[in-house]
């Protein structure tokens, strides 16, 4: 958890100063807040998952969704060798996140032709696909 919570911190600075995100520094001293966005995490779990072509060709894929507009920022990931403990899942082959500005940025990614390719060429890897879409506030 501190590795994706260092990794969010830089990856937010970074694309504040580059007028991508909204954001909010909190009195916590090092803590980023991200307001406004729409986070996109997808877990994929292999049918084979010690098969290296397949993870390849499936993070080859995921490098290319990333041409999307409406995507503002990426993660491509794998599991961590983090402790064992019943609230950490290790299972899955790759993880996916984007961020988006707001949920239509999201509506439009969910069409784009790159990601209906993406769906189209590769579900034949995946058995298993989770996919937590969060926001900042409650949506009711």
């Amino acid at each position: 958890m501190k590795s994706r919570r260092s990794f969010l911190k830089k990856a937010v600075a970074g694309a504040t100063l580059a007028g991508l995100l909204p954001f909010a520094k909190t009195s916590r001293a090092g803590e980023v807040k991200i307001t406004g966005a729409l986070i996109h995490h997808v877990f994929f779990w292999l049918k084979e998952p010690a098969n290296k072509a397949h993870k390849k060709q499936l993070v080859e894929a995921l490098q290319e969704l990333l041409k999307v507009e409406t995507i503002k920022m990426s993660h491509i990931g794998f599991p961590a060798g983090t402790e064992s403990r019943d609230v950490v899942d290790h299972s899955y082959s790759v993880s996916y996140m984007v961020m988006f500005d707001d949920q239509a940025g999201q509506d439009a990614y969910q069409v784009d032709p790159i990601h209906l390719k993406f769906v189209e060429k590769n579900q034949h890897l995946w058995n298993k696909v989770v996919v937590y879409d969060s926001l900042d506030k409650p949506i009711n």
